[in-house]
């Protein structure tokens, strides 16, 4: 899952965030997941990100860490798509 919202501050850096809740696993399981999304945003974000906006990456229970990495950034880039519209 994806939530950003636009700053309008006039500062044009992009922020991210990762949660991952008790629900996703033991820390093993959270830690996995969020290392995946970190890697998937450093990919994406730079070119698909609008600047000055937040964006938080939210970890999902078998998903975020079973899923292929190729279709985890192709979800996390259809999302920005749709949230940019």
């Amino acid at each position: 899952m994806l939530q950003a919202r636009p700053r309008d501050d006039g500062d044009p850096a992009i922020r991210i965030g990762f949660t991952c809740s008790k629900k996703l696993g033991n820390a093993v399981t959270r830690n996995r997941a969020k290392r995946r999304l970190r890697e998937a945003a450093r990919d994406i974000l730079p070119s698909a990100g609008h600047a000055g906006w937040d964006y938080v990456l939210v970890g999902r229970p078998q998903v975020t860490v079973a899923r292929e990495f190729e279709d985890l950034k192709g979800d996390i880039t259809r999302a920005l798509r749709k949230i940019h519209q």
